[in-house]
């Protein structure tokens, strides 16, 4: 048993890290909020006019304040960006504010799921395929040490997902404060 106030959802883009957020939130009463989400309303901008504007490194400095904000509470689901483990201050406060679940999903789950989305910065004018690739071949060994719990999320509904972990979460986790009768 991990207790600890939040659950954090991590993995790469198109991982289902909003939508199967969301379920799981519903299901065991918590708020949901999205780090990308605190991002652009904290910058008043998108994800792309930061990247214009500031590049990576700015995006990314916006992205630790708003996790730092965001897990600072408690009683939630906080999906983080894909590239939020990057940061070793990330990692640590992931880890000491909330039971950590990896979506896992392949680099050709990841193409269909992204398909049509052009507000990924880091997917425009590339080779999606390769950039995929070289993206999980960095992260996924930093998804892995953060997480408390992984999920093979690639041929699974949002639906499917959520229920997989329901009787998971259930058993390995237990919200800070929460009563253990």
């Amino acid at each position: 048993m991990n207790p600890a106030p939040n659950l954090v959802m991590v993995g790469p883009m198109g991982a289902g890290k909003t939508s199967i957020g969301r379920r799981i939130a519903e299901r065991f009463g918590l708020r949901f909020v999205d780090a990308d989400h605190a991002v652009v309303e904290a910058a008043g901008s998108s994800i792309p006019e930061i990247f214009e504007h500031e590049g990576e490194a700015g995006f990314r400095a916006r992205e630790r304040a708003a996790l730092a904000q965001l897990l600072a509470g408690e009683g939630q689901v906080v999906a983080s960006g894909g590239g939020a483990v990057l940061d070793a201050d990330n990692r640590a406060l992931m880890q000491a504010r909330g039971f950590v679940i990896y979506l896992r999903v392949d680099v050709e789950t990841q193409l269909r799921r992204v398909a049509r989305d052009r507000n990924r910065p880091l997917l425009q004018n590339v080779d999606r395929r390769q950039v995929l690739t070289d993206l999980i071949a960095v992260r996924d060994p930093l998804y892995r040490q953060v997480a408390d719990l992984v999920l093979d999320a690639d041929r699974l509904t949002p639906g499917e997902a959520t229920a997989a972990l329901v009787g998971r979460l259930a058993r390995d986790w237990q919200p800070t404060g929460a009563s253990t009768a």
